[in-house]
């Protein structure tokens, strides 16, 4: 719409530019030709004013004459213009005819009817192409791999997995093309907002003034995905600053016009999760963690419950002693510990986390001790899992070594300052799928986690797979306020030479981004490098 537009002010100011230096021409040759003009003879007249009389005469038929030349050109272009019409009812003359050829039975219905059955193929096709989508239900994937994933964006950054070499994880501004198009998608939803139809639920009687209005200000993140054959979906969520009422506007882009899905008020006030942590030694690390949470879910979310389940003997008074304390401190009692005297084992952690809870339904969210998460997050983990129709699976921002992030400072600076989406101090974990939001229901409907699966790893990827082979929607997309810490990784010595590999591999891409990386391998050229310098400049300060 904004090109079309913008094509037809250039013609208008060119036309005008046109007319202005004709205009100036004219003047131009009738200032030239008064002062060129020959003298008559003046018969006793005052002298000059023959020649004046003259001058002015040739001026209003030189005017005369652009005058008439304009109105031949405005004739000429009306004339192309009644033809270039002829034409098009000629063409779609033809074209009616052809389509009374192939449909008899419409050859009795006029134009218009046929004109508007054409409207409505049109959005008929339209219409289909959001069925086959998977919009408003999931689609049977083989693998992982066959996921779309979405991605997150605010009204100010986009958060994307594909970066490559050169792309950030992070990117703030958001390229022109990038940001008019979601520009258009929130303005599309607040329109959806504030101008509600019939079947959006909105009662009839209520007014303008009975309804609150919505403005970009209050649209607070966004979810798209493009499939290649059918066209581009939006989840677009909206609050007022003062409520904790939220509003859901799905659209969706059938490579075409943007076309409304559905709108609908979701109220997450009362939505509790619990937050399920397996856990086995690594007590340090669980009370960097209960640290995040006291901050996070005691102090601002408020509607969280925390079940940590632990696995042995070695730590765990030290784990009852940490909540306990700050169950004492913030009189915090929305916790479960369970304690298992067997071996570590994720999977079964978690689905004992899930057994564990008895009050009914419950959203989870399935954590590790390493992850820090935001207040902003639990609202994602609310908003993207829905009962018996979608499951939530963000993609973590993982965390580079602070070692060597940070290696020309004394000290790596403190855990909140590390938070940060850049290329050299993370990078989007897009082959994990351990930490989601998914109901209990659904959980248990699936089977839950396959338990044969020993130790670390491997036990998401099979419940992960069971979400694609079902009919819930699965949502995949990075989100800002989930962070994986860095922590060291241990390549034991037991491993099969392909085995350690494999873990050698996975903690460099753990350790640092591709640039630090080439830093630390080219370390000693650099080193020498910096020596040759130095002595050259010493020896020109003595030289």
């Amino acid at each position: 719409m904004r090109m079309p537009r913008r094509g037809l002010v250039i013609q208008a100011r060119t036309r005008w530019l046109l007319v202005g230096l004709a205009l100036l021409f004219s003047l131009v040759l009738l200032m030239y030709l008064l002062e060129c003009a020959p003298q008559t003879d003046s018969n006793g007249s005052l002298p000059g004013v023959v020649g004046e009389n003259m001058g002015k005469e040739y001026y209003q038929a030189l005017l005369q004459e652009q005058e008439e030349h304009y109105q031949n050109r405005a004739t000429s272009l009306k004339r192309q213009i009644a033809q270039l019409k002829q034409e098009l009812q000629e063409m779609s003359d033809k074209l009616k005819s052809l389509q009374e050829k192939k449909s008899p039975k419409v050859s009795g219905m006029n134009y218009q009817a046929t004109k508007e059955q054409t409207s409505n193929d049109l959005l008929e096709f339209l219409h289909s192409q959001i069925d086959k989508a998977e919009v408003s239900m999931g689609a049977k994937l083989p693998s992982e791999y066959g996921v779309i994933p979405f991605e997150s964006f605010t009204s100010m950054k986009v958060f994307q997995l594909e970066m490559g070499l050169t792309r950030h994880p992070e990117e703030k501004p958001v390229r022109k093309d990038k940001r008019d198009e979601l520009v258009e998608v929130i303005e599309a939803g607040l329109e959806v907002i504030n101008n509600p139809d019939e079947e959006d639920g909105q009662d009839e009687d209520d007014g303008v003034g009975d309804r609150q209005l919505y403005s970009e200000n209050d649209f607070i993140e966004g979810y798209y995905r493009t499939e290649r054959d059918k066209g581009t979906q939006y989840e677009l969520f909206y609050k007022k600053m003062d409520g904790m009422e939220y509003r859901h506007v799905t659209l969706f882009r059938p490579f075409g016009p943007l076309m409304k899905v559905k709108s609908e008020t979701v109220d997450i006030s009362r939505s509790i999760i619990n937050i399920i942590v397996p856990l086995a030694g690594r007590t340090e690390a669980f009370a960097q963690f209960m640290q995040n949470f006291r901050d996070v879910c005691i102090h601002q979310d408020k509607r969280v419950h925390l079940t940590v389940v632990y696995f042995g003997q070695d730590g765990l008074s030290e784990v009852k002693s940490i909540l306990e304390s700050v169950a004492r401190e913030t009189d915090f009692h929305n916790y479960t510990l369970v304690s298992l005297n067997e071996e570590f084992n994720r999977g079964r952690g978690l689905d004992m986390g899930a057994r564990a809870w008895e009050k009914g339904e419950v959203l989870m969210f399935f954590c590790d001790v390493d992850v820090y998460f935001t207040a902003e997050f639990l609202n994602s983990c609310r908003l993207n899992a829905e009962p018996g129709k979608k499951v939530f699976y963000p993609v973590v921002f993982s965390l580079y070594n602070p070692a060597i992030v940070y290696a020309n400072q004394d000290i790596p600076p403190p855990v909140e300052q590390q938070l940060v989406h850049k290329k050299d101090s993370g990078f989007w974990r897009d082959f994990g799928f351990g930490m989601t939001c998914q109901y209990r229901t659904d959980f248990l409907t699936v089977g839950g986690f396959d338990l044969e699966v020993k130790g670390w790893g491997g036990e998401d990827v099979h419940l992960y797979r069971k979400y694609l082979h079902g009919d819930l929607m699965v949502v995949r997309t990075p989100v800002p306020g989930l962070f994986h810490l860095w922590h060291e990784k241990h390549c034991a010595d037991e491993l099969t030479p392909e085995q350690y590999r494999m873990c050698i591999q996975s903690k460099a891409m753990n350790e640092a981004s591709h640039s630090h990386l080439g830093m630390l391998v080219f370390r000693d050229e650099i080193e020498a490098h910096l020596r040759k310098q130095a002595y050259r400049t010493n020896s020109e300060a003595v030289g």
